[in-house]
């Protein structure tokens, strides 16, 4: 895992935040920062640290925390860039009080505002690289926030590598119908793609209502388990994983029925790792 370095943190400016969730439900944030330093660049599938000043209310300091880029521009130029990164405002409770506190950093990102500097770091490990081949199949898995490094994905994909010839499919798990904005947010950007005829995206809700975006993800493989299990069969097929550590067991559970058995599915799992055919970006 890399290192981060506090001392060379980058300030850059807010200039757009956006709800993108209704008002009554989770807040889920599109927040827009403009980096002015011509050496800064990233990659689909990449982080930035945010580096939260001030003390909490237990007396610690500095506070940081990763969050995935959801934009797809890597350019090259003399001038300054943007990123966009998808913020849930989140809240904890004590295990020994029973008290909620909230999150720093998302609390600290949703109250931002615009003009606002901000002071980040990075950017962190890529585990999604694009296949050279434009024939190669790909399939993207993942829940809630984990939809951030896809959109930038999907859109490097189909905006800077032209056409693309092989397969390209999104199964993302919501808990409510409201969640699934972040898939097509106020932009509208993965609707934008869905007029290539290699792009398609499937998603599906939990079935119970205290049922985890887990859940969701499993009733997609589930509704559309043929033409997931054929293309990931296939020799160049790539699966690419985002969002929380709880969605493995999921996918794990669904794809075992799909190969036959637990050993078949495994089996067919260390292939693609070994043959880099296999990525995942998981935080819990």
């Amino acid at each position: 895992m890399t290192e981060h370095r506090l001392e060379s943190s980058l300030p850059v400016k807010l200039i757009s935040s956006t709800r993108i969730t209704d008002i009554e439900t989770d807040e889920v944030r599109k927040l827009v920062f403009y980096v002015d330093e011509p050496s800064f660049r990233y990659s689909p599938g990449q982080s930035i640290g945010i580096t939260v000043p001030g003390k909490d209310e237990f007396g610690s300091s500095k506070h940081h925390r990763k969050y995935s880029i959801a934009s797809g521009q890597d350019s090259s130029t003399d001038d300054g860039i943007e990123l966009t990164i998808l913020v849930r405002r989140c809240f904890y409770i004590d295990d020994f009080s029973g008290e909620q506190y909230p999150g720093r950093a998302s609390n600290y990102l949703c109250d931002a505002k615009v003009g606002d500097t901000i002071a980040i770091t990075g950017p962190y490990h890529n585990p999604f690289t694009i296949p050279d081949d434009s024939k190669a199949n790909i399939l993207m898995i993942g829940t809630g926030t984990g939809i951030a490094p896809f959109r930038a994905f999907i859109e490097k994909i189909y905006q800077q590598k032209g056409c693309w010839e092989g397969q390209v499919r999104l199964f993302y798990g919501a808990k409510t119908g409201l969640d699934l904005l972040y898939m097509n947010d106020q932009a509208d950007d993965l609707v934008n793609y869905y007029q290539e005829e290699t792009f398609r995206a499937y998603n599906a809700l939990a079935d119970r209502p205290l049922s985890g975006e887990e859940k969701g993800l499993e009733n997609s493989l589930k509704n559309n388990l043929q033409e997931a299990w054929e293309l990931i069969k296939q020799p160049n097929t790539y699966v690419f994983i985002a969002g929380l550590t709880n969605i493995m067991p999921s996918l794990d559970k669904i794809m075992c029925q799909a190969a036959g058995s637990e050993d078949a599915w495994d089996d067919l799992k260390q292939k693609m790792l070994k043959e880099n055919r296999w990525s995942s970006l998981l935080y819990s």
